[in-house]
Parts: C-alpha cells; sequence; structure tokens
C-alpha cells in the first residue's frame, strides 16, 4: 500500500528532481521567444506543493496528503504547464479522497481521473503533448492493476510506460521531430514521476542540487516581525545566476545598479559561473526578469516580509493557516485585474481603470494564487481580469472557483495591445454580458506587434536562428530577423499597417530602448504614412520586448 507519508516524500522529491532539471527542460521548448518556459513553470508549481506538504506528520492520511498538495497547485500553478500539472495531481487527489492508504486500483484510479482532468482543461487537445504521457501512463496504470496487487508496480508500469509515450512524441508533432527535441511538458511529468519513484523504490527523496550553497544572509523571521509595519521594500529575492555564454547581459555591476535603482538591501556577488542575487524590493517580477539577461535561475525563493511581519505578530505557526492579504468588500459594479511588467505599462493600465495589477509577463508568469489575491484586492461585484499573455490564461481561469463573494470573468487577452484596447472599450452603462462580448471584440480586432531578442538558437521556416539576434512577432509569428531593434520594429509595424484599414498605431518602447530611439522609429512611420495614420509613443519600460506595437 502508499502511505500518506510516501506520497507526501514523493512530492518533495518529484520538485526536487525537476527543479534540478528544469534548465534542461526549458531548453527543450523549440520557439526562440523568451517566455515563461515549462521547465521553470512546472518546477514553480510543484515546489509550491512540496512546501505545503512538508509540514505534516509521517501518520497523515494520503486523502489529506493529495488533497493539501492539490490546493497548493491549484493556487501555485503558473503558465499553462503548470496548470495541467495542477489538474493532474487534482485527479490523484479526488481518486484517493477519504482513504488512508491506496491501493493498486486506487492508483489506476488517479492516473485515470489526473489525465480526465487535464484533457478536460484544454480546449483543443494536442497529441504528441504532456497530455499524451499522462493517457499512455493512465491506460498502462490501469491494465497493470488488473492483475498486479502491488500499487508499486502499478506506479512503476505507468512510469516505464510515460517514458515510451515521451519518446515517441517528436513522432506525433513534426515540430518536435524537425527541432530533434521531446515535449517539455511531458518531460518535466516524468521528472516528477522519477521523483517518486526513488521513494517508492529505494526509501530515498530526491535531494535539491546546490542545498550546501551557503544562502546569502537575510533578516530572521524575529527580526523581521520587530521591524516597523511601514516596510518600503516588500519582497525578499534570493536566487542563483547560473552565467550563459551568449548572454544579453554580462556585468554584473550593471545588474547591481539595476536592483539599486529598484530595491534595497542589494547584495549581487559574482564567480566564474554563477552571481548570487539578494533584493529587497517591491517588483519581485522585475528583479526576475532583469536577472534573466544573464543566464538562467536556480533556487529561487521570494519572500513577502509585510507578510511574515503580519504573521509573526500574530503567532502563526508552522503548518497553521496563515493570514491572507487584506480583502476589499465588493463595493462597485465592476473592476479590472490586469497582468503586465514595466513601470510605464503599470501607469498606463492604471489610469485606464485597472483596480490591481499583478506583475509578470513573458518570462515570469504569475500564480493562480497571485491573480486570485489580486481579485480579492478589488472592490467590484464583477472583476474582470486581462491575463494579456496567452500563458497566463489558463492560470487566470483557475482562480474563478476560488472566487466566492464576487464574479469573476477572465478574457482571453493575448497580448498587451489587447488589454489596452479590452479596457477601452469598456462602457459601464452596459451589462457585464455585454461589455465582456465588446472587449472582447475589440481585443481581437487589434494587430500585436513585437521586437525582442531570441533567447535560444532555432530554425523557422527554414530559417536559422542565433542566440541575441533580434527578432520581429506579427501577431505571435516570427517574420523578420536582424541586429538593429529600430530597424526591426520600422518593419514589422510597416508589415501589420493596411491603408485604409488601420488609422492608429501605439509604440511602446521598453526599459532597454532610449527614447531617443523610439523618436527615430516614429518618424520614419511618419514621413511614409505622413497624415494617414495617428501614431503614438508610449514609454512602457518593459523587460524583454524592445518594442510592443499596437496598429488599429
Amino acid at each position: 500500500m502508499i502511505t500518506g507519508q510516501m506520497f507526501r516524500d514523493g512530492i518533495i522529491s518529484g520538485a526536487n528532481n525537476i527543479s534540478n532539471s528544469r534548465q534542461a527542460v526549458d531548453a527543450l521548448n523549440i520557439f526562440p521567444v523568451p517566455d515563461g518556459d515549462t521547465g521553470t513553470n512546472m518546477s514553480m508549481t510543484i515546489s509550491a506543493a512540496s512546501r505545503e506538504v512538508s509540514s505534516l506528520d509521517d501518520d497523515a492520511s494520503i486523502s489529506e496528503v493529495s488533497k493539501r498538495c492539490a490546493s497548493a497547485l491549484l493556487r501555485g500553478a503558473r503558465g499553462n504547464s503548470g496548470v495541467i500539472l495542477s489538474l493532474i495531481f487534482r485527479g490523484f487527489s479526488k481518486a484517493f479522497r477519504d482513504i488512508d492508504e491506496a491501493s493498486s486500483a486506487d492508483v489506476a484510479k488517479a492516473f485515470r481521473m489526473g489525465c480526465e482532468a487535464a484533457y478536460k482543461a484544454v480546449m483543443k487537445p494536442t497529441e504528441g503533448t504532456i497530455l499524451t504521457v499522462v493517457r499512455k501512463a493512465a491506460e498502462a496504470a490501469e491494465y497493470t492493476a488488473e492483475f498486479e496487487a502491488d500499487p508499486l508496480e502499478v506506479c512503476f508500469a505507468a512510469l516505464q510506460t510515460a517514458k515510451e509515450a515521451l519518446a515517441q512524441t517528436p513522432e506525433l508533432l513534426p515540430v518536435l521531430k524537425k527541432a530533434g527535441v521531446v515535449d517539455a511538458g511531458g518531460q518535466g511529468f516524468i521528472l516528477i514521476l522519477e521523483g517518486f519513484q526513488s521513494v517508492f523504490e529505494n526509501g530515498a527523496i530526491v535531494q535539491a542540487i546546490g542545498e550546501s550553497v551557503k544562502p546569502v544572509e537575510t533578516p530572521s523571521k524575529s527580526i523581521v516581525a520587530e521591524a516597523s509595519g511601514d516596510i518600503e521594500f516588500g519582497y525578499c529575492s534570493e536566487f542563483l545566476i547560473e552565467k550563459a555564454e551568449n548572454a544579453q547581459e554580462s556585468d554584473p555591476l550593471k545588474l547591481r545598479a539595476y536592483l539599486e535603482s529598484i530595491g534595497d538591501c542589494v547584495v549581487v556577488v559574482d564567480d566564474d559561473s554563477i552571481i548570487k542575487v539578494h533584493v529587497h524590493s517591491n517588483c519581485p517580477g522585475n528583479v526576475i526578469q532583469s536577472a534573466l539577461k544573464y543566464g538562467q535561475l536556480i533556487n529561487i525563493k521570494i519572500d513577502n516580509m509585510r507578510y511574515q511581519h503580519r504573521n509573526a505578530e500574530l503567532g502563526v505557526e508552522k503548518g497553521k493557516s496563515p493570514v491572507q492579504p487584506k480583502v476589499l468588500e465588493p463595493e462597485n459594479k465592476y473592476g479590472f485585474v490586469t497582468v503586465c511588467v514595466g513601470n510605464g505599462l503599470e501607469e498606463l493600465f492604471k489610469d485606464l481603470g485597472a483596480d490591481a495589477i499583478v506583475s509578470g509577463g513573458q518570462t515570469m508568469n504569475p500564480s493562480t494564487d497571485d491573480i486570485f489575491n489580486a481579485i480579492m484586492q478589488t472592490p467590484a461585484k464583477t472583476v474582470f481580469v486581462l491575463p494579456n499573455n496567452k500563458n497566463i490564461i489558463m492560470a487566470a481561469e483557475q482562480a474563478i472557483p476560488l472566487v466566492k463573494d464576487r464574479e469573476v470573468r477572465v478574457l482571453h487577452t493575448k497580448t498587451i495591445p489587447q488589454g489596452i484596447s479590452a479596457l477601452l472599450a469598456f462602457d459601464d452603462t452596459l451589462e457585464a454580458d455585454e461589455n465582456q462580448m465588446t472587449m472582447t471584440e475589440m481585443a481581437q480586432a487589434v494587430e500585436t506587434g513585437q521586437v525582442t531578442f531570441a533567447a535560444r538558437d532555432s530554425e523557422v521556416d527554414g530559417k536559422p536562428i542565433k542566440e541575441g539576434q533580434i527578432m520581429g512577432l506579427l501577431n505571435g509569428k516570427i517574420k523578420f530577423i536582424g541586429e538593429d531593434k529600430e530597424e526591426i520594429a520600422f518593419k514589422t509595424v510597416d508589415k501589420l499597417i493596411k491603408r485604409n484599414v488601420h488609422s492608429m498605431v501605439t509604440l511602446i518602447f521598453g526599459e532597454d530602448v532610449s527614447e531617443e530611439d523610439a523618436a527615430k522609429v516614429e518618424q520614419r512611420l511618419s514621413e511614409k504614412y505622413k497624415n494617414e495614420i495617428e501614431i503614438s509613443v508610449v514609454n512602457g519600460g518593459q523587460p524583454i520586448y524592445y518594442y510592443i506595437i499596437s496598429v488599429e
């Protein structure tokens, strides 16, 4: 039988195992655009469960452990891969409900229910992904349970078949075969299962690499508790950067200078291969995204110091429910939560009526819990959520069932321009259904351009792309490759504009673009289109994207 202790240790082991290999999983992503990489998202998601269950006693039932695990995964889910992972474990939790230990039949039922939950969540399931891997694992578990009474053997059979299914994913998805890789989500799921296997087979929890590295010293909880409640910078971020050979940035002093401009208690220690970082700030998403320019991140730890301070004052003990962030009563008819990163973009969305801003974007997908907390801090009876990124939509939708005292509507805005257009279309005289329809229609009518850098070597439509090259994207598809970001920006806008159809262009420039360079792009467009097109230039301050372009 599989006990609660075994399942608890399996979660911890699985979380450590994928954390140790998340860079390798991230590298399987074939699209070169910097994004919320699969390995990182799955690792951060399962790590939320690992932290939650680690306080449970050895005699806890598998029902209790799986329930706590599923709850933490739901709130900690990041990106589409993290949401799918959370749904698989939610299926496990339902199968293990009200039992102390799991039999072979229970394990088979768990895999089946996890598989069904994952498939139901995806509008158009694609074979050759994590969905295929979990489905094959479920089929193997059900078959083996028919003649095998040992639940561990059922688990091992499921894992072996999952590995075989992963190896076949390139045959199901031509894009994987062309790139010579397997599916990243499927690989991440197998790493987690292998963590479970280490516990089930050898009684050993996979240890996290880097645990022996001495962390940067930070104030203890007792010191934090004694500090004033008026903490200027609320988030303590610690992590290591593994330097990349062809990183966008290489000078640690530049990173230190940036961190000092947005926070305090900055520590940036550099050696041959690692940069150790510690900073207190109010925008941990900005911290992470600035660090990603130097290489891969490991051992990420982000603490809310205001939250710790409140908990310490109220005597919150380990294993008990922490104090939740402040909840505002739903007094207004409508409210808005939007996801973005960059001081300029945050101010723009606030000016357009956003009540709460969730810091996040391509390289730092916010969790379901981040979005839930923002919803609860929006004083409205109906809250519209604008994810502004296709990899955040599923996490936002997972927040809906968590909210009990107000209605939540997630608009499927996939880009920043779509989010802006949706907010501009809002009419407070209309009912929620009418607003949702109008805002969605206006968002879908916007053409979006993006100028960024290649995060990895790749190939698109037979053309090689080298890491660091500048890319111009039209509605998510790479169309231009070059070395000059302003030239690529001009070409991208020029390609998007259709005369007699479009009348307005908004050019949002990021933190790595000067106002003078943005003005050059505006000047070239003005010279070509004269009075045909109205051009606006906005300092978004966003990382990763040199330019975000809206054409309407």
